[in-house]
């Protein structure tokens, strides 16, 4: 049964969620692309099972792992590979990999596989068809492959403390779809409700590549002692993830799809504004609550980086979580109205970002009556063109209402205007210099956004304000797509990051954070302003599990006993 609700608490201002600080400090909610795809494996009774596993006593060669939906069969194609260490590196400059994968559309036959082994091992240099629907590549974990390997072979499980300290026996160094390299373009796939919702058909490949792993390592421990291995634990299974090196390749992305980062922000801002109205909690909703809210704690506990300043910060959240925590267990806090707004303005006044969006977070789980039918509604099917019989003077208003934090900026200021972003020539990938000392600054790409509305403002100074847009950009076709971006923001309001991305001051990884979050990742260890690691599917159901009762509780996992 429904709490009672009553939605008139004032969802948050985009001014102050779409600040790079505070994507910097956001977690996976109900709302992530992974938790969505379990529901739905769930939900549709998916089957996943292994269809050949021919790899030798090394563990190198092929398998296939065979996905069967509601509607469709798909298949992961895994080819396991010797890498000598010389060539082990986790940067995108990377030509070998310990593992390549790709998710094949149908059931492959010889000839498809014999191809794909030709090409799928060169990634961006191969060749690809439409059958084709994702690429990807994954290093081992040196250190924890090994021990887990050592420790099932002599018939033990590995130590779940070295285990908790990686999260991953693999991890991601890329994940290409979307037409990239010839791989099918996902207008053939989004009338398929089971690939529709935004990255459904990269999180299935990476839920595939962690099943991989598990029967890797178990096979490899198996053919060094035949008498007396074990397999992996299902529990410590459980507790493994798929790990990613993330960095700028992912960065614009959030910037150049206005309209789709609205509705995953905007989605998220309503589900919290829901909650927060709520103006009765049961006590099995608040049980629900305290319950996760501990498990997340102890998450944290285990949550080891060696980046400092995140150091710092986890300690820091854990300490704020349990003042929340205490919040929540006193005995009048049901009694308060709409304690839920009050706990979490509580938060908001007294504790840092991260508490405020771990909170957010904990704080959707007991309801998946509210949050999984808003989970449903992610993608972007709009198409947006540029009103060209709006004046002038209107689009001031909307400039001077909407992008006052864009004006705000001096960009004469060489701190200001420091970087700029650019494309790799060796692997089509975004990068980002330093204006005046690295070359490039002339292929700066269009992804400036308070920059490019600072000067359009400026410049309609000087313009009419009865005249169209239409005229304004007959003369001055340079400003055509930033007048469109304008439009954009005027109606989507959480389609901007509102601050400075080529400032002296910008980190990156703030911007990966927030994307990932969506995605679903969890652990996040930055290796500097630039890159990330992160661990996916940690804690999810294994393929056997899907059907289980309790498929959606595994947010925040902690390492097992």
């Amino acid at each position: 049964m429904l709490d009672k609700i009553c939605t008139n608490i004032e969802i948050r201002s985009p001014s102050d969620v779409m600040r790079l600080e505070r994507l910097g400090a956001t977690f996976p909610t109900r709302l992530s692309f992974t938790r969505r795809l379990i529901r739905l494996m769930h939900r549709e009774s998916w089957k996943i099972n292994c269809k050949k596993f021919d790899l030798n006593d090394d563990g190198f060669g092929v398998a296939l792992y065979e996905v069967v939906t509601s509607k469709r069969i798909y298949t992961l194609i895994c080819f396991s590979h010797y890498l000598s260490p010389e060539l082990r590196t986790d940067r995108v400059i990377a030509n070998h990999w310990d593992a390549t994968f790709v998710l094949f559309d149908g059931i492959p036959n010889q000839t498809d596989i014999e191809r794909l082994s030709k090409n799928v091992p060169k990634q961006e240099a191969g060749r690809f068809q439409k059958t084709e629907l994702v690429i990807s590549r994954a290093n081992k974990s040196v250190r924890l492959f090994a021990e887990v390997i050592k420790s099932l072979s002599k018939g033990n499980q590995p130590d779940i403390n070295m285990v908790n300290s990686v999260g991953y026996l693999m991890r991601t160094t890329a994940v290409y779809a979307n037409g990239k390299f010839g791989l099918c373009d996902r207008l053939h796939y989004t009338d398929r409700s089971e690939l529709s919702h935004p990255f459904q058909v990269e999180m299935l490949i990476v839920y595939l590549i962690r099943l991989f792993t598990f029967d890797l390592v178990d096979h490899i421990a198996y053919q060094i002692d035949k008498k007396n291995s074990v397999n992996l634990n299902r529990d410590i299974k459980r507790h493994l993830g798929i790990g990613n090196a993330t960095g700028l390749g992912m960065a614009p992305f959030l910037i150049s799809h206005p309209v789709l980062i609205h509705n995953w922000f905007y989605a998220r801002e309503v589900s919290l504004q829901k909650i927060r109205s709520i103006n009765e909690v049961g006590i099995n909703k608040l049980n629900h609550f305290i319950g996760v809210s501990k498990k997340a704690i102890q998450h944290a506990k285990e949550w080891l980086v060696s980046d400092e300043f995140q150091t710092k910060r986890n300690l820091i959240l854990i300490k704020e979580m349990y003042k929340v925590l205490d919040l929540a267990e006193n005995k009048n806090f049901r009694y308060k109205n709409k304690p839920w707004n009050y706990l979490f303005s509580k938060a908001s006044s007294d504790f840092g970002l991260e508490c405020q969006e771990l909170l957010l977070s904990l704080l959707l789980e007991p309801y998946p009556e509210i949050i999984d039918e808003i989970s449903e509604a992610l993608e972007d099917r709009t198409e947006e063109f540029l009103d060209v019989n709006m004046t002038i003077g209107q689009l001031k208003e909307i400039i001077d209402e909407n992008y006052k934090w864009a004006l705000d900026i001096d960009f004469n200021d060489p701190k200001q205007n420091y970087h700029f972003w650019y494309y790799s020539k060796e692997k089509l990938e975004p990068r980002r210099g330093i204006r005046g000392q690295d070359l490039g600054s002339e292929k700066e790409m269009r992804i400036t956004i308070a920059k490019d509305v600072n000067l359009l403002r400026k410049v309609l100074n000087d313009v009419k304000d009865d005249l169209s847009i239409a005229n304004f950009v007959m003369v001055n076709s340079n400003f055509r797509d930033i007048a469109c971006r304008v439009q954009i923001g005027s109606k989507y309001h959480f389609s901007e990051i509102r601050d400075n991305i080529i400032s002296n001051s910008c980190k990156p990884v703030d911007i990966l954070r927030g994307k990932l979050a969506f995605f679903g990742a969890s652990k996040f260890d930055p290796k500097s302003d630039l890159w990330t690691r992160i661990t996916m599917y940690q804690g999810a159901p294994l393929n056997d599990e899907i059907l289980s009762s309790d498929v959606d509780d595994w947010c925040f996992p902690i390492k097992p006993q």
